[in-house]
């Protein structure tokens, strides 16, 4: 059944269904209505916003007519904007992302800049490229950034979805990283191929599995659980790779390792690291809402 309430005629323009939607969208609570309503209809006719806005008496393109009403309809029923359009904005670039990969969030900008601030401890006329692993990398933002940002650094993107590393494939093809990508849990296909990291980052899963219900239905309907359950207490992945530091880490030379992390999570997975990753340092970097959001851990002799 349709939630949509369009009323069409010959000479309907683009400024009426940009109200229309924007009524709709506001009468179901969705936040920021008319600019969702803005961004549909930029990805539905290939305008920029300032086209959109100074064109918007044109007549709505009748072939275009039913898509717009389908992308209204599934946005209404809580389907994220971003997998209707297929995009998020990610470190300034564009990334693919659909319904087998969680969408990229602004925190995550400020894990990828604290590695990215520490470039120097390799030096640029290293003679090994430091090798960076992204675990759980879903779309492959954090690695596919990485990988440009740094591209003196030979980048891994490993994913326990065959459908997350396809989308993220597809996004380094797009974007032209260099980035090698690796099937499987956490660590596993690391250790497996006995690649020693000198920096590894993470925004695994972490909500506490009995929290996945109370979520958006937004992230609770339409999101995958294998990114968001982080098990009982949210800390299982943080656990396992933590576990396996000594093994998957270089023994000498500098080293890092940067997980994103849950409301409350950051003293305990900095815990977690300084017991299974003896003599590192740590430091627990706070989100644009002072809320712990990035845990950093490193060593830089021997």
């Amino acid at each position: 059944m349709s939630l949509h309430k369009f009323e069409w005629s010959a000479k309907s323009t683009i400024r009426e269904a940009l109200q229309t939607a924007s009524l709709l969208f506001g009468s179901r609570g969705v936040e920021y209505p008319r600019l969702q309503a803005e961004v549909l209809l930029q990805h539905l006719l290939g305008f920029t916003k300032v086209k959109l806005l100074t064109e918007d008496q044109l007549v709505f393109p009748i072939d275009k007519r039913d898509l717009f009403e389908d992308w209204v309809d599934r946005r209404l029923r809580g389907e994220p904007l971003q997998y209707i359009i297929g995009l998020q904005e990610f470190y300034g670039r564009d990334f693919k992302v659909n319904p087998s990969v969680l969408i990229p969030r602004p925190e995550t900008e400020i894990l990828v800049e604290e590695v990215l601030k520490r470039k120097s401890w390799w030096g640029k006329e290293s003679a090994v490229r430091p090798v960076i692993a992204d675990v759980g990398t879903g779309s492959g933002a954090i690695a596919v950034t990485l990988a440009i940002e740094w591209k003196e650094a030979a980048v891994y993107s490993v994913d326990i979805s065959p459908d997350a590393i396809r989308t993220a494939r597809e996004n380094a093809d797009r974007l032209r990283a260099e980035v090698r990508f690796l099937e499987g849990d956490l660590l596993q296909p690391l250790i497996d191929r006995q690649i020693r990291l000198d920096v590894l980052v993470s925004n695994p899963p972490y909500i506490p599995s009995v929290d996945i219900a109370g979520l958006a239905v937004e992230v609770r309907e339409h999101e995958p659980r294998l990114a968001l359950d982080g098990g009982k207490d949210g800390l299982d992945p943080y656990r396992k790779m933590a576990e396996r530091l000594p093994t998957v880490m270089n023994q000498t030379g500098p080293r890092l390792v940067a997980f994103e992390v849950g409301f409350g999570q950051a003293e305990e997975v900095k815990t977690l690291l300084e017991q299974n990753w003896p003599d590192c340092r740590t430091e627990i970097v706070n989100d644009l809402q002072g809320i712990g959001r990035v845990v950093l851990a490193w060593r830089q002799t021997q």
